[in-house]
């Protein structure tokens, strides 16, 4: 308002044009692509749980279970060292290594639909999990790519955690509905055809260089630090219970012995989610559990991961990461001894809870801590190479259950076990480093390797 002559029309503002005001960012383009990919797999878990998987008796499961989860160890003990680091300095490398995982889960999802009463379900299956595991990997090195600035690292991997347990549930209820009434073949169909619109998103990415440039010493002497090792180990050991719980579970929720419902949908699905594909179809014995129950496994799990992404960045704006991992780790630790007293149902779905939450609140700690301790790494890079090792610990850790029978009270105190003495371990590292006169937060000065 100029004085003396009244109100006055403001400035126009600049005009956004029709091409800003619909631009999409890099990010978006991403998470687009990963919400297709959670699509898939949840389409693919609930087609599995109908299929024959079921009608092979749980001896026989366990030792084509146990042999296909061997063979998915090689790609990333031998082609990830080997071909990862070309990829990485190659324009749109993991762009293409994106695409190529999810054309390949479209492929192999129309091949099964034609073959969900054979046993050529079974390499299907794995196929699609290893399929699944190199995609994570992809993504994991292209999210610093589609980000602004460093401090949005945390908040971008929190939401693409929320992506997947949103879209988990509004797919779950929708393709189990279609396979109730048209057949697990068609669920696999549309999980082509979610995984065809991904490899069509992904080409729309822009092709980057992950890590242009080889290690520095600067990047490789961060990358070693003490406080990036410890939260590296702590955070492959909340990978590994999420593999030991999910396969642990699919085997004992029938109550006990060696008959009852197989871990289908485990072997495609990612992380603690894939419980979806639990199913209540006996091999000629009644299993104990009835469906539901599988179901309020199945949910409390997805229900896990989003409250990880939501109280994640929360306990960030007053908690060191530090202490977030630490306090995480005792906490399922009490957890998990208190479900060993509970047992049942109850037990299960609180331990599904639990990890799921440790998972999700542990991963965007250990993001942080790469992102404030390596300043000078290239983080497309390290975290393509630090979550290569969490699929080998998931691995190991869904092995163990599916070679060894283990009661699901037992199995709840040896994740309280496990969680209790990685605590330990955590806290105890930290007071070396202390020790040696390393800062509290940034690289060491002697290697933890």
């Amino acid at each position: 308002m100029t004085e003396g002559k009244g109100w006055q029309p403001l400035s126009p503002g600049r005009r956004v044009s029709a091409a800003e005001l619909f631009a999409v960012s890099p990010f978006s383009r991403l998470a687009r692509v990963h919400a297709m990919n959670v699509a898939t797999d949840t389409f693919v878990a609930t087609a599995l749980a109908g299929s024959l998987f079921f009608s092979i008796p749980t001896g026989e499961a366990r030792g084509k279970v146990a042999l296909y989860l061997l063979l998915t160890i090689a790609p990333f003990a031998f082609v990830a060292p080997l071909i990862g680091p070309a990829i990485d300095r190659a324009r749109g490398g993991r762009r293409l290594m994106l695409i190529v995982a999810t054309a390949s889960r479209a492929l192999v999802c129309a091949f099964m639909a034609s073959h969900v009463n054979d046993l050529l379900l079974f390499p299907c299956a794995f196929a699609l999990l290893v399929a699944g595991k190199g995609y994570s990997i992809a993504k994991s090195a292209l999210v610093p790519t589609v980000v602004n600035n460093d401090e949005e690292l945390v908040r971008a991997n929190a939401r693409l955690s929320l992506i997947s347990g949103v879209i988990g549930f509004v797919v779950v209820g929708p393709a189990a509905l279609l396979v109730k009434l048209a057949g697990p073949e068609w669920a696999l169909i549309f999980g082509a055809i979610t995984s065809s619109i991904s490899v069509v998103l992904a080409t729309r990415l822009a092709p980057a260089a992950v890590a242009p440039e080889p290690a520095g010493t600067a990047e490789q002497a961060e990358l070693r630090g003490t406080g990036v090792v410890l939260a590296a180990e702590a955070m492959g050991l909340l990978r590994g219970m999420v593999g030991f719980l999910t396969f642990m579970l699919a085997f004992d929720l029938r109550g006990g012995g060696n008959d009852g419902p197989i871990p289908v949908g485990l072997a495609v699905g990612r992380g603690v989610r894939s419980v979806a594909g639990f199913a209540a179809v006996g091999t000629g014995h009644p299993a104990t559990a009835p469906a539901w129950h599988f179901g309020v496994v199945a949910g409390a799990a997805v229900l896990g991961g989003l409250l990880g992404a939501l109280i994640a960045p929360r306990l960030r704006a007053f908690l060191s990461e530090e202490r977030i991992l630490l306090g995480t780790l005792l906490v399922l630790a009490a957890v998990g001894l208190a479900c060993a007293v509970q047992g049942g149902l109850l037990g299960a779905a609180v331990i599904a809870l639990s990890v799921g939450t440790a998972a999700s609140v542990g991963r965007l700690a250990f993001d942080s801590i790469i992102q404030r301790d390596a300043p000078d790494a290239n983080f497309g890079r390290s975290f393509a190479r630090f979550e290569t090792r969490f699929q080998l610990v998931w691995v190991i850790g869904s092995f163990i259950p599916v070679v060894v029978p283990i009661p699901s009270r037992i199995g709840f105190l040896v994740i309280a076990v496990a969680s209790g003495f990685a605590a330990f371990a955590y806290a105890a590292g930290q007071r070396r480093g202390a020790a040696r006169g390393e800062p509290a937060h940034g690289p060491a000065t002697v290697s933890a390797f």
